[in-house]
C-alpha cells in the first residue's frame, strides 16, 4: 500500500513558510490517493524555486532549461503513453520564458499535467517582477513600480480553448489535492495555476491577502461553458475564484499522430535496416 514516504525525496531548501511546501504535500497526497506509484510518474521542471520541485520527490525527474518544461514533457509522453507526466514551473518560468511553449502546448493538447507555482515574482533571483506581478508593485528591479499590466493565465488558457483549466491556492491544501487528482484524471492537457505566496520577496500577495479574497467556485458553475468560464477567469481583485473553471473533451496529441495512436514509441519494434534505408534515401545515395 502506498504511503507519503514512498514519494519522499531530498529535504526541501525553500524558505520556511513557502507555499511550495503545501503544493508538494498536496501532490504527494494526490498520488497516494490515486494509487499511482512513483516509478510511473515523470516530473519535468526548468529553472526557479518551482524548478526544484522534482528534487524533493522520488519520481522520475528531468530538470532542464528555463521555460522549456513543456516541450520535454510532451516528448516524454509521446514516447511512453503509460507514464503520468507532469510539467512543473513558476510564473516567470512558464508565463515569461516559456510563454510561447504554453500557447502551443494548449493547441496540441498532449495528455500532460502542468502545475504553475504562481507567486507573482521571480523568487530564485530575489524578487523582480514576473508576468503576473500587479501593475505598480515596487520591487528591487522595479523601483518606480511595475509598468506592465499583469498576465491573466487562466483567461489566456480558456481563450485558447485548453481542455482543462483550474486554479488552486496553497493556503487551501486539501482543495489543491483534489484539483491535482482531477487534473490527472482528465484526458488531455491539464492546466493548473496555483497561487503560492512568496513569504520572502512578495510582501503584497501574502497568505492573509489571499484569504481575504479567495473563494471556491460554486458547484453550479457550468465547467463546459467556455463563455461562463471566461467571465469567471476575469474576476481578480476583491474576489479571486479557485477551482475548476473549464473542462472540454477533445483528442489528445498522441491520439492524433497515426503511428502513436495505438502503441507508444517505447513499445514499437525498431527496424535497424529500415532506418538505414531511410537515411540513404534522405542522403539520396540509393
Amino acid at each position: 500500500m502506498l504511503t507519503l514516504n514512498d514519494f519522499k525525496g531530498k529535504t526541501p531548501a525553500w524558505c520556511p513558510g513557502c507555499g511550495n511546501y503545501a503544493i508538494l504535500k498536496a501532490f504527494n497526497s494526490a498520488m497516494v490517493e490515486l494509487g499511482i506509484e512513483p516509478h510511473m510518474v515523470v516530473i519535468v521542471s526548468g529553472i526557479g524555486q518551482a524548478g526544484k520541485f522534482p528534487h524533493y520527490t522520488r519520481c522520475n525527474t528531468f530538470n532542464g532549461l528555463h521555460g522549456r518544461t513543456l516541450p520535454v514533457a510532451t516528448g516524454i509522453k509521446l514516447a511512453n503513453h503509460s507514464l503520468v507526466v507532469f510539467a512543473v514551473a513558476g510564473d516567470g518560468d512558464c508565463y515569461g520564458e516559456g510563454g510561447n511553449h504554453l500557447i502551443h502546448a494548449i493547441r496540441r493538447n498532449p495528455n500532460i499535467k502542468l502545475m504553475v507555482h504562481n507567486n507573482q515574482v521571480y523568487g530564485l533571483t530575489k524578487g523582480q517582477a514576473s508576468p503576473t506581478t500587479s501593475q505598480g508593485v515596487l520591487t528591487k528591479a522595479q523601483p518606480y513600480g511595475t509598468l506592465s499590466e499583469p498576465l491573466n493565465p487562466v483567461a489566456l488558457a480558456i481563450a485558447l480553448d485548453a481542455s482543462f483549466v483550474a486554479r488552486g491556492f496553497a493556503g487551501l491544501p486539501d482543495d489543491l489535492k483534489e484539483l491535482i487528482k482531477e487534473a490527472v484524471k482528465h484526458r488531455g492537457f491539464s492546466f493548473l495555476d496555483i497561487l503560492q505566496p512568496c513569504v520572502t520577496f512578495n510582501r503584497v500577495n501574502t497568505y492573509s491577502w489571499y484569504k481575504e479574497r479567495v473563494y471556491k467556485i460554486e458547484l453550479s458553475h457550468p465547467v463546459h461553458d467556455r463563455i461562463k468560464a471566461f467571465e469567471k477567469a476575469l474576476e481578480w481583485g476583491d474576489r479571486i475564484p479557485v477551482g475548476i473553471f473549464y473542462r472540454k473533451e477533445k483528442p489528445t496529441l498522441e491520439e492524433k499522430i497515426p503511428v502513436l495512436k495505438n502503441e507508444p514509441l517505447v513499445r514499437q519494434k525498431f527496424d535497424f535496416e529500415m532506418a538505414k534505408s531511410l537515411v540513404r534515401k534522405i542522403k539520396n545515395v540509393d
